[in-house]
């Protein structure tokens, strides 16, 4: 008999992180021979470090041996809470902390880890446009060339008239790398491709930097208020969201607000531009901005960079210059934008997060507002303090790089039943609306290209001019192939929104930056794989279940992992082999008559998976059991002939 399971609705309903004001049911399940007198819930407020108890009450016998302790509890406010059960026995006081797998377990400490709970703001909603859809990365330089010239580029910016080669990465005389070659990939370019864009599913565009700035990257903004001269014109910006929502796409923005550029407007420290910045005036408007230590030299700096001067993002002048009624957030908005994407949202202050939030849902309460955050953001703790990232009063969702962490774990070698429980910890430790919109990724600007993680040399940390010299093999490069359609199709069926970084669809190699921001190779794609990217597309269109359906394992194993995800329409067993050689998987017995699809082969219960591949079957409402348990998930290794 179970003591107790986050997981299990018999042990604790609902799953998950719950509402502000909703009621939640716990009930534990205690021999009878250990004589508990009384059982409490300890619940641990995270922010105060107080802890409340609650008398649990004795509500029966399941059977002989065994009785039940329960408790119903709506009284908590939005926060994160840590709890655990304590007993009073005849063996004295044992309590039931947490174990693998959300599973309770008696200990005679209550050191041991606790339960987390988080409780969210009862009114808080996110976009309802995102659920279900896809999202494409853009990083703007790099991805399609309208051709047409343009006016007012820096003079010192290398413009490259070969659109098929690898970025610049050699240091300049100074020995250090510039970022300054462009490829000229502009938003017309991107207007141009929006049919193709549609073809692959994606109803949500994500751009990084598109503001004036010096490097190509555009992390160092050089001016919030204009359109970097080098991708084209507000006008230019303004057609593509149009186009865009014509198509049903939403475009959102990257907003670099820890930091600005030190060849800006705000700091100009090269003096390129008219007006006099921090570092030119201690009575310029954008002095209060910044935080010197000995102006004008000496100054905080992202990570230690100087060509990134910090932002004192508290600054009531830079506040209200970006969130005010006139502010950059809103600016973008008026010209057609859904939303925006916070880069390095941990090193952003809590105040101005939810000041960003007010204006962004002051212009458009269903736009969107992601943040940069690489680790579990229910739990990230930053400058001493835990963030409240996910309480409904500051992001709608994250990029999910946990769930990157355990599909790329899962290929390199990992269990399969290790890599679910790290998705079903993101599931359960994350509020429902977050989930919905979660970005699934696999590549961004900020990592390797996926298809050279998965089957190409490790770096390893050798230099730049071996990455440069360094692709894969004719033989790597299949396997690769294999491994991508393995990827993406975990991807494509978790609980969130799966995001395509630029180029990954057409099979784009490549190590760190600048090789992962190469151009899109237009003409030289890897068709198969493309069309690979489509198909998943489909899937996630025709079934239900993956707009915002819920999601069980079911048959991990090994070099095996497999789930189902569900709702009220339909159900869709997904099954990932990455072992070398094929596997049979016994189907639960309701699949039996389902639907295979995208090549997947299903004689009775018998599901063939060759080396290196995953299947899918659906069945619909009338043919469910999901609250059965399965009948049989026993996985038989076959070897290759």
């Amino acid at each position: 008999m179970r003591i107790f399971n986050s997981r299990d609705n018999e042990c604790k309903s609902p799953f998950g992180s719950v509402r502000e004001g909703e009621n939640i049911h716990f009930k534990i399940t205690i021999p009878r021979y250990l004589g508990c007198s009384s059982a409490i819930l300890a619940l641990k407020d995270d922010l105060s470090g107080d802890t409340v108890s609650y008398s649990m009450f004795w509500c029966g016998m399941p059977d002989e041996n065994n009785e039940q302790w329960e408790l119903d509890l709506s009284n908590i406010s939005t926060g994160l809470y840590w709890y655990h059960f304590s007993l009073d026995t005849k063996q004295g006081r044992k309590y039931i902390m947490r174990g693998w797998g959300g599973e309770g377990y008696f200990s005679h400490t209550n050191n041991d880890p606790r339960y987390q709970l988080l409780c969210y703001d009862k009114d808080f909603q996110t976009p309802s446009w995102l659920p279900g859809g896809i999202m494409y990365q853009i990083f703007p330089d790099r991805f399609y060339f309208s051709g047409e010239k343009k006016e007012g580029i820096y003079p010192d910016k290398k413009l490259h008239d070969e659109w098929y080669k690898i970025p610049d990465w050699r240091p300049d005389e100074n020995g250090i790398v510039t970022n300054s070659d462009f490829f000229q990939g502009d938003l017309k370019g991107i207007t141009e491709k929006l049919d193709y864009l549609q073809e692959l599913g994606v109803n949500c565009i994500y751009l990084n930097p598109i503001f004036e700035a010096y490097s190509n990257h555009r992390y160092d903004t050089g001016d919030y208020e204009k359109i970097d001269p080098v991708l084209g014109t507000e006008e230019d910006f303004k057609e593509l969201c149009s186009e865009a929502k014509k198509r049903g796409m939403y475009i959102i923005n990257d907003g670099v607000f820890s930091h600005t550029g030190s060849d800006s407007k705000y700091f100009n420290r090269q003096g390129r531009y008219p007006q006099n910045g921090a570092y030119n005036s201690k009575n310029s408007p954008y002095y209060t901005w910044y935080k010197f230590m000995d102006w004008p030299n000496i100054y905080h700096s992202w990570w230690g960079f100087d060509t990134l001067p910090e932002v004192e993002e508290l600054s009531y002048s830079f506040d209200r210059y970006i969130n005010g009624e006139n502010g950059i957030i809103r600016k973008w908005m008026k010209c057609g934008n859904s939303g925006w994407r916070l880069d390095v949202a941990d090193e952003l202050p809590d105040p101005f997060i939810q000041h960003i939030r007010e204006a962004i849902k002051a212009e458009n309460p269903d736009a969107l507002l992601l943040g940069e955050v690489w680790e579990d953001a229910s739990i990230k703790e930053s400058y001493s303090s835990r963030r409240r990232f996910l309480y409904g009063k500051q992001l709608d969702s994250v990029m999910n790089y946990p769930f990157r962490d355990a599909i790329l774990g899962f290929l390199d070698c990992g269990d399969g039943r290790d890599m679910v429980e790290m998705i079903t910890c993101i599931l359960e430790n994350y509020p429902r609306p977050v989930i919905r919109c979660l970005m699934n990724l696999l590549g961004t600007h900020d990592t390797e290209r996926v298809i050279t993680l998965l089957a190409g040399e490790r770096q390893n940390g050798r230099g730049r001019e071996w990455q440069a010299n360094t692709s894969l093999t004719p033989s790597q490069r299949e396997y690769g192939l294999k491994r991508m359609r393995l990827a993406s199709g975990i991807q494509f069926t978790l609980p969130g929104v799966p995001c395509i970084y630029y180029g990954d669809e057409a099979g784009v190699e490549g190590y760190k930056d600048p090789f992962n921001r190469a151009p899109f190779p237009w003409g030289k794609e890897d068709k198969g794989l493309t069309e690979w990217y489509k198909q998943l597309a489909k899937l996630r269109s025709y079934c239900s279940c993956l707009k915002d359906g819920d999601f069980k394992e079911f048959g991990s194993y090994e070099r095996t992992m497999g789930y189902i995800r569900y709702d009220d329409t339909d159900e869709l067993l997904c099954v990932f082999n990455a072992a070398n050689f094929p596997i049979d998987f016994i189907v639960p017995k309701e699949f039996e008559d389902g639907e295979a699809l995208l090549g997947t082969i299903l004689n009775g219960r018998d599901l063939e998976i060759p080396a290196n591949s995953c299947a899918f079957v659906k069945i619909s409402a009338d043919k469910k059991h999901i609250s059965e348990e399965p009948e049989n998930n026993e996985v038989i290794p076959e070897p290759a002939d």
